[in-house]
């Protein structure tokens, strides 16, 4: 291996937003990220193209897939849409002083191997500066769960933050220390090195590749509820769901 990889000259960038509102901050905040990412690559002499991943419109394809155990389509294209990237920008709302559920449970459908050693953002928004270490206490120890390399910078957004020129400083440092790691290709050469035991990437999903839809049973209540309908009634009488 060498001992330094050549710098990259095109990379691409898969933003992850779990932001549902329209308009959404957390959305706002992604593509303010990534914008200055390109624009820093691009300073440099690296074009960078990015991949908008958007988990609102996938909400009820990621429950079925944790229900079922395995990735249906939708989930299965976003989960590629990941594995091509370069590099990841993650950003979710804050609800109840933690990360977003919908988040939470995209993430958990992520196979253990897919991420290992891509450089990610973490960002979050949320109401109250109060929830700011949200960011380091809940998405730093997930992502590095997944052995990904978090830059240093971590971004947060209260609504005071959007009018100080504070957050574009922190956006640019941010940005500029994901572009260092993408231009150096370090992310590259640890995922890619035959010294390393990740050789077995993707193997979370053998067994469930080993699935077919056919296993599945889309008639139980948990089944109904993920897909959108209602459980069934006991006893002839109206089932109550919350």
């Amino acid at each position: 291996m060498n001992d330094l990889a050549p710098a990259a000259t095109s990379v691409t960038i898969t933003v992850v937003n779990a932001g549902v509102s329209d308009p959404s901050s957390t959305r706002l905040l992604a593509d303010r990220i990534a914008q200055k990412t390109v624009d820093t690559l691009g300073a440099s002499g690296t074009t960078a193209t990015v991949r908008s991943l958007d988990l609102g419109p996938l909400a009820t394809d990621i429950a079925q897939s944790i229900v079922s155990g395995m990735l249906n389509p939708k989930v299965q294209s976003a989960m590629e849409l990941l594995a091509r990237a370069d590099a990841v920008i993650a950003a979710t709302p804050v609800y109840k002083a933690g990360i977003s559920g919908l988040f939470k449970s995209f993430a958990d459908l992520i196979d253990n191997d897919l991420l290992i050693a891509k450089p990610v953002v973490l960002a979050a928004t949320g109401g109250s500066a109060r929830h700011a270490m949200v960011v380091d206490d809940q998405l730093r120890p997930l992502f590095g769960f997944l052995r990904t390399i978090p830059v240093p910078t971590s971004l947060y957004a209260a609504p005071e933050d959007w009018a100080s020129a504070d957050l574009g400083k922190r956006i640019a440092r941010a940005a500029q220390e994901l572009s260092v790691m993408l231009r150096s290709g370090a992310g590259r050469q640890i995922a890619d090195s035959n010294w390393s035991d990740y050789d077995h990437q993707f193997g979370g999903n053998a067994t469930r590749a080993q699935r077919s839809l056919d296993d599945v049973d889309f008639t139980t209540d948990l089944m109904r509820l993920a897909s959108g309908g209602s459980a069934r009634p006991q006893g002839g009488d109206r089932a109550d769901v919350r």
